[in-house]
């Protein structure tokens, strides 16, 4: 009578090991973490004053510098993100800038520069944002890199070095003499 019940307990043992090794495996991925939805449900005007989100380049390698025009290492970085840009356009990779800024500024500078990237305008905003992805100090330039699942995967406080950043996003080093 014993060697049933034994069976009977050693059974019910491996069909509980089972569902939950089930469960787990069939278990739908975790949602983006909240930040980076907040991040994609924010409206943001670009320069020619368009209100979008970012919401459209979800499934996208997305690379987010946060700057203004009077921080002189984000000026200073954003014609290697240009010429990055350009690079990576074939790629599922998207450089995107949010300006810290006032819209005026933003646009002036957008006018004088050739950016080849989208540049939004979030403000003081934007500060808000950049804290709740990492940038605890609320300094500038800050760059986050949100992968396709909208996982934060790496951030950068500072003037980025580009080396770093193309080893981060898998490209190869840059050809000499576009190194930065």
């Amino acid at each position: 009578m014993k060697r049933p019940l034994l069976f009977g307990c050693i059974a019910l043992v491996f069909a509980g090991i089972g569902i939950w090794f089930g469960v787990r495996h069939h278990t739908p991925a975790a949602p983006e973490s909240p930040a980076v939805a907040a991040l994609f449900s924010q409206q943001f005007e670009d320069v020619d004053g368009k209100v979008q989100t970012l919401s459209g380049f979800h499934g996208k390698t997305l690379v987010v510098n946060f700057w203004a025009t009077w921080c002189a290492p984000c000026v200073e970085e954003m014609p290697e993100l240009t010429a990055l840009q350009q690079e990576v356009a074939s790629r599922n990779i998207q450089i995107v800038g949010i300006g810290i800024d006032s819209p005026s500024n933003i646009r002036e500078f957008a006018a004088k520069y050739k950016i080849a990237y989208p540049l939004f305008m979030a403000g003081m905003t934007g500060t808000d944002l950049s804290r709740n992805l990492g940038n605890q100090t609320g300094g500038l330039p800050f760059t986050v890199i949100i992968d396709p699942e909208g996982t934060v995967r790496k951030t950068y406080l500072g003037r980025l070095k580009m080396e770093q950043l193309r080893t981060d996003l898998d490209l190869p080093p840059a050809a000499a003499g576009n190194a930065g």
